[in-house]
């Protein structure tokens, strides 16, 4: 049995995986900030309150409330190490970075060591070219920590900015180990730019290129610098090559344009300032990727705080508002991206999604339908609307939309599955089997060893009563690629079961339950093979567990009858379909 699937939004997900190898080089978890003895600094009795509130909506990402509870806490705690550390993290990640880099600052005169405090102040003086007071601020962090590592880098932008590009080099070749060697590799090619080395910068995006053709910031630079130096064939053909993987960004779609125009696009990062956002960017993301969501906000605060022209910064910040369910918030960030932008179009997308959360699918659903009319290649708005018309039932009217994005796409791309794989779901949800059947066999075509593909079709075939050999062996298959995925195990479970090999649907269906002990569909199934093979009490003790945990009363109907009366009194039920999970398109 697959996952459930509500709206699945598109991310941008794709734009991280050259930068998440710098987070795990460096083991990015929670609030990396400077610890202190508890007892020794707990905030004045009239503050507290105002402290631990200002934590729990830092947490919430509720940033507006946070600077709010904060400002209160220091008040009365100005020499407070604690209280200053969370205070200037709380206004920096609402942006407000001057205040931010004024309360580091007072840390700084009670904790000299405070390394945030020092990048934070640090970076205050790169955005006023102060870049002396930079260099000196930034100078002895050390490399043994993340904070050390963003500091040296920050550093060495600095360094490029006072006319020492050697010596940034050099501080950027001592860093270079411990799997960081393609994060610097990028921004050395970034700072050769700035520099005026055109040339020199040309071969190290080229480098970088070479590493990693796919990800849509090293496309974009290599592209540009190629495009700068007048080499239009060349760039063009770069991104060919990307976009032959079914890949695309309207940052490298606006390249795109100008290079076909002969039109120089211009560099990825033109100053100093620029430079260091893309590194902040960078690490920001990588932290949202690892779930340090507060820490992310902090750098793309400064990164948006270096270069305010930078949407895809806000982007970013929207997105970690959407995953706190901060949905009011994150749609100020979007609707404050500018009309002419190339990411306006995401944000709007964004946009019509958290509408959907906030119980507006209507609005929504219209919303998109704008979009669409407007661009009716807009793969984005394409997926969510057939996402959003799936959770709510309007299975044909998905079916069509999924149908319209192939068009766009081609439909023969490696990407494309996962319009195959969703397409499949509306359609067979849609009682279009003959149709679901075949979009499903055309994902596989595309993605053989796509698990939730594997367990859809074979699930969908055992249910059925088809082709049970080819059906048990995809739902193997998807096991063997997806051990640990409790919905795939129990559809392996359930197939063993519809076969009458209940011993074995007992194993299976028990191991599902322990991976998802509150899913009311695996509970029920377990019931199920436990009353075939005689085991009556704990049947009826999984339907009752079953009855608990649904929320939305389909189980409940089904199980309470059985709890009743056994289940050699209940009809097996015609419409069994598997609920399903759809990954994001790439």
């Amino acid at each position: 049995m697959p996952g459930l699937s509500l709206a699945v939004l598109p991310e941008i997900e794709s734009l991280v995986t050259f930068r998440t190898r710098f987070a795990a080089a460096l083991g990015l978890v929670g609030l990396l900030l400077t610890p202190y003895p508890a007892t020794a600094l707990t905030p004045e009795p009239s503050a507290f309150g105002a402290f631990l509130a200002g934590q729990q909506a830092l947490e919430q990402l509720r940033t507006a409330d946070t600077v709010k509870f904060f400002r209160e806490a220091i008040g009365g705690n100005s020499k407070n190490p604690l209280v200053l550390q969370r205070a200037f993290v709380a206004f920096a990640s609402n942006g407000d970075i001057d205040s931010s880099a004024a309360i580091a600052r007072r840390l700084l005169a009670v904790d000299p060591r405070n390394q945030m405090a020092r990048i934070v102040v640090g970076t205050e003086a790169l955005k006023q070219r102060r870049y002396g007071v930079a260099i000196r601020l930034l100078g002895d962090l050390g490399s043994d920590s993340f904070e050390g590592i963003t500091g040296a880098i920050l550093k060495a932008w600095a360094l490029v900015g006072g006319g020492k590009v050697d010596e940034a080099f050099a501080l950027l070749d001592g860093l270079g180990e411990g799997g960081l060697e393609d994060f610097l590799l990028f921004h050395r090619s970034l700072m050769a730019s700035v520099a005026g080395r055109t040339d020199f910068a040309i071969a190290l995006s080229e480098e970088a290129y070479d590493l990693d053709p796919f990800s849509p910031d090293v496309v974009e630079a290599y592209t540009r610098s190629l495009g700068n130096a007048g080499r239009f064939d060349e760039a063009l053909a770069a991104i060919t090559t990307y976009e032959e993987q079914g890949l695309s960004h309207p940052l490298v779609d606006k390249v795109k344009a100008d290079l076909l125009a002969e039109r120089r696009p211009g560099p990825l990062a033109a100053t100093v300032q620029e430079g260091a956002a893309a590194m902040f960017y960078a690490i920001g993301i990588a932290f949202a990727r690892e779930n340090s969501t507060d820490v992310a906000m902090v750098f793309l605060r400064l990164g948006q705080y270096l270069d305010r022209k930078d949407d895809l910064m806000s982007f970013g910040i929207g997105q970690l508002y959407d995953g706190a369910g901060q949905h009011a918030a994150a749609n100020a960030v979007y609707d404050a991206i500018p009309a002419t932008s190339p990411i306006k179009g995401m944000a709007i997308v964004r946009v019509a999604g958290n509408l959907d959360a906030i119980g507006d699918r209507p609005q929504a659903i219209s919303r998109l339908n704008e979009i669409i009319a407007s661009d009716p290649k807009d793969l984005d708005a394409l997926s969510v609307l057939g996402d959003l018309f799936r959770s709510d039932k309007q299975y044909l009217a998905a079916a069509d939309v999924y149908g319209k994005a192939l068009a766009v796409t081609g439909g023969n791309a490696p990407g494309d599955w996962r319009f195959y794989y969703v397409r499949g779901i509306a359609y067979e949800r849609g009682k279009q089997w003959p149709l679901a059947e075949k979009d499903f066999q055309r994902a596989l075509e595309l993605n053989p060893d796509q698990p939730q593909v594997l367990n859809y079709l074979g699930y969908s075939w055992v249910d059925q009563g088809l082709n049970l050999d080819a059906a048990l062996t995809l739902i193997q298959k998807a096991v063997t690629a997806s051990p640990k995925d409790g919905y795939i195990i129990d559809s392996l479970g359930w197939a063993y079961y519809r076969l009458g090999r209940f011993a074995d649907a007992v194993t299976e269906l028990e191991q599902a339950a322990i991976l998802k002990p509150t899913d009311p569909e695996i509970n029920d199934h377990l019931g199920d093979a436990y009353w075939k093979v005689g085991r009556k009490l704990e049947a009826r003790f999984q339907w009752r567990v079953a009855i608990a945990v649904d929320e939305e009363g389909n189980v409940k109907e089904r199980a309470t009858p059985k709890l009743a009366n056994g289940l050699d009194a209940i009809p097996v039920p015609e419409d069994s379909a598997p609920i399903v999970e759809a990954p994001a398109v790439n």
